[in-house]
């Protein structure tokens, strides 16, 4: 039998108090009867003694401490889950919102995921083709993953999450099962129903998985939404065998949520007024990504985060950064150049890159063509910053070559606006752009890789160069 507590103690923003509460547990489901007998729901936060904090979904507009009935459900929150949740809709809580009715499923998980025992935890091997030369050949994005994007106000971050979605696939096999969760969290309309018509024009809707909570949703389902989609993408993977790749965006706006919940509970707040549990709280999200023994999917997340003011070192990167493996981090200087998608090659990284490449994964020249492109590109920074004490027209060849090499890099490789790239052509291109240095140049090489892989003849006419004009435009006569 369910006890129904009439009236409330305190009322604190989405929170309500009651006291004198008997045997109930944490993350309890509580359905809450209003005066005009509307449901609302929430869920237990804080115990203390007979006195019980708890979240209200709805909101608590329009709720007085009088004639309120609270019925605890005797159960934590759970998703009702089935292979039928691809191409659908949900809110940030998981209920539908694409008027195709409720999943039928017999399995409902709790939406906070299930302990996973680090044991069972297998490494992380192969990789995802995102089509974009810059994280396939760079950065390569490693099965099981996870691997945020470091942006800021007014790049194309959500142009760039839609690419990923559009063209993301499974490498190795293609027969293989591969799906997408996608959850959008405290976005503009506008920018949810961007999303979701991309996905549609794209036709890739039948292999992903919607969750958006928009700007005017109440904080807590804000909260709920990355809980909600790791959930389903856990499901899929690990009980029905698919490659999942989760995209959150923007986890800036979880945090910021976060906050103002931990603020309305009258918690201590720490750095920059967010609370002292940010980092367990974002890893608690970040590690629900791998690959499990025994299992055959795996769970990989591209977090989205907006780093406020383009601070690297505000808790919301910083704490993402020590949490996952790597970043890709977006440039403002590249965006304002034309540059699409604005990736700063040199900050970024992936630390999984190097197990998940190579002969048995990608291609046998991946490593070091990875290396050299770095190093290539990290000269021509150098040059640019020696061009802005002595000028350019003071440089030696060798280091006007790197300028030539820098512009081309950027408008081939890095700009390639929607084109869906196989990493095969990427690989090419990469080796077509070093094709254009001097060879002595090429120090990760050796003798027998470049011989091999260094062919300027096919450099030039890539780029519509004859030796000449190259020659003409390393002396600037063009």
């Amino acid at each position: 039998m369910s006890l129904e507590y009439i009236g409330l103690n305190k009322i604190n923003g989405p929170l309500i108090f009651l006291e004198g509460v008997k045997n109930v547990g944490f993350e309890e489901v509580v359905e809450i009867r209003l005066e005009n007998n509307e449901i609302r729901h929430g869920r237990v936060i804080e115990i203390n003694g007979d006195i019980v904090a708890i979240q209200v979904f709805e909101g608590t507009e329009e709720m007085t401490l009088k004639n309120v009935g609270t019925k605890f459900i005797g159960k934590p929150l759970t998703i009702s889950l089935s292979t039928e949740v691809l191409g659908r809709t949900f809110d940030g809580t998981g209920k539908p919102i694409d008027n195709l009715g409720p999943v039928f499923s017999k399995v409902n998980l709790d939406i906070n995921g299930l302990p996973l025992n680090p044991v069972a935890r297998s490494y992380p091997r192969n990789f995802i083709q995102t089509g974009i030369s810059s994280i396939d050949t760079l950065t390569t994005l490693i099965r099981g993953q996870k691997l945020p994007i470091f942006t800021s106000t007014g790049l194309t971050h959500n142009e760039l999450a839609v690419q990923i979605v559009k063209n993301a696939k499974i490498a190795e096999k293609e027969h293989e099962k591969f799906c997408i969760v996608f959850a959008a969290m405290g976005v503009k309309h506008d920018v949810a129903q961007y999303f979701k018509a991309e996905f549609e024009q794209a036709h890739v809707m039948d292999r992903v998985v919607m969750f958006i909570n928009v700007a005017s949703d109440p904080i807590i389902e804000r909260i709920l939404t990355p809980r909600a989609a790791l959930t389903t993408a856990e499901y899929l993977a690990f009980e029905e065998g698919y490659h999942v790749l989760v995209v959150l965006t923007d986890m800036t706006a979880y945090c910021e949520a976060l906050r103002e919940f931990s603020s309305s509970k009258g918690e201590i707040p720490g750095r920059k007024g967010y609370p002292g549990y940010l980092y367990s709280d974002l890893s608690s999200l970040y590690e629900r990504a791998g690959m499990v023994e025994g299992k055959h999917g795996s769970v990989t997340q591209i977090p989205i985060l907006t780093m406020p003011n383009d601070d690297m070192t505000h808790p919301v990167p910083d704490l993402t950064g020590y949490i996952t493996e790597g970043q890709i981090v977006l440039d403002k200087n590249l965006k304002q150049r034309g540059i699409f998608p604005p990736i700063s090659i040199l900050p970024s990284l992936s630390r999984l890159m190097k197990d998940g490449i190579g002969e048995k994964y990608t291609r046998i020249d991946h490593p070091i063509l990875s290396n050299q492109l770095f190093a290539s590109y990290a000269k021509v920074q150098e040059v640019k910053a020696l061009a802005a004490v002595i000028g350019e027209d003071e440089l030696s060849q060798v280091d006007k070559s790197f300028i030539l090499f820098g512009k081309l890099f950027e408008q081939h490789f890095l700009n390639q606006g929607d084109e869906n790239r196989r990493l095969g052509e990427s690989l090419d291109l990469g080796w077509d752009l070093l094709s254009l240095l001097p060879k002595f140049e090429l120090n990760r090489l050796s003798d027998k890789e470049i011989e091999t892989y260094i062919h300027k003849d096919k450099a030039l006419a890539r780029f519509n160069l004859t030796k000449e004009s190259l020659i003409d435009k390393i002396l600037g006569k063009m």
